[in-house]
């Protein structure tokens, strides 16, 4: 039976990228202008929060301890002991318009993340991706909103949203070297009611889609088509990931903040969500491998 339960009830200005560590067997996720990163349990239990510099886009975890963080102005190194970000690299230097976004790690252990124009209306965003050298490698350009990165399940083909285009593109992905081609429209949201935002592909290989202001999970089969809408009691979700000991819960962010579209009027806007009896299954999240 779908059971939709409030698993934080402390409203996030700007939650996003809800992230499941199997290893750890925790929830991440972070509060873009918090700014802040926030953990718990399976069930919401043991709550942690540390605080940020500056506004974050995403976060990975690292094999080797710590995290990876897409900051406002890009790449950094985070201690969990210490709480100190460390810059690696500025991904558009001189650029006021951009700053970093959505970001995730792909199964060879990069980060992929992009940035997006602050006032959401100018392409001027871009693609990157973080090699487990620190280096950094410009993928795709003329984004408006970077979100929802995701790969199917042989991590051959890569899911990427711009959200003020109202598209999700699809990549073919070089596992290999972690370069991209062939960008094709996998969906269009011209005729859904909200936006794509964050999103994560199940173990079937279908791409869970998170509408931003319109409070709806959307899940697309391999083609695009449509295969199911589960509504949240919310318009302002977010993003979204699978995670629990069976991989079969989904988490769900959200946001408070006003925005151009809509003023969060309902009491639980920002409050982080918990969806059980989906029937369906997550992929296990890797850690970046630098």
């Amino acid at each position: 039976m779908l059971r939709i339960e409030i698993l934080s009830d402390r409203p996030d200005q700007l939650g996003e990228g809800p992230l499941w560590d199997v290893r750890e067997q925790r929830l991440y996720w972070i509060d873009s202008y918090g700014p802040a990163i926030h953990s718990c349990d399976a069930s919401g239990g043991d709550r942690r929060s540390w605080m940020l510099p500056e506004p974050i886009g995403s976060m990975a975890l690292r094999e080797k301890g710590g995290a990876i963080l897409s900051l406002r102005d890009g790449f950094y190194t985070f201690d969990f002991e210490t709480g100190a970000a460390e810059r690696i690299a500025e991904t558009q230097p001189g650029e006021l318009r951009p700053r970093m976004n959505d970001g995730k790690v792909d199964r060879q252990g990069r980060f992929v993340a992009g940035s997006m124009d602050f006032e959401e209306s100018e392409p001027v965003g871009k693609l990157f991706r973080l090699d487990p050298d620190l280096s950094v490698h410009t993928l795709d350009t003329g984004i408006v909103c970077s979100n929802g990165p995701c790969w199917s399940p042989d991590g051959k083909t890569f899911y990427f949203a711009d959200t003020g285009r109202k598209l999700i593109w699809a990549y073919d992905y070089d596992t290999a070297t972690g370069n991209v081609r062939s960008r094709r429209v996998f969906t269009s949201f011209d005729k859904q009611r909200g936006l794509p935002d964050g999103a994560t592909v199940d173990a079937e290989g279908f791409v869970w889609s998170c509408e931003v202001y319109s409070g709806r999970l959307i899940r697309f089969d391999p083609n695009g088509v449509v295969d199911r809408i589960v509504g949240l009691p919310v318009n302002s979700t977010t993003s979204l990931i699978f995670g629990g000991p069976n991989l079969d819960i989904a988490y769900v962010t959200s946001m408070a903040r006003p925005h151009q579209y809509e003023y969060h009027r309902e009491r639980e806007a920002g409050f982080l969500f918990a969806i059980h009896g989906l029937g369906v299954r997550g992929i296990e999240e890797p850690r970046f491998r630098g």
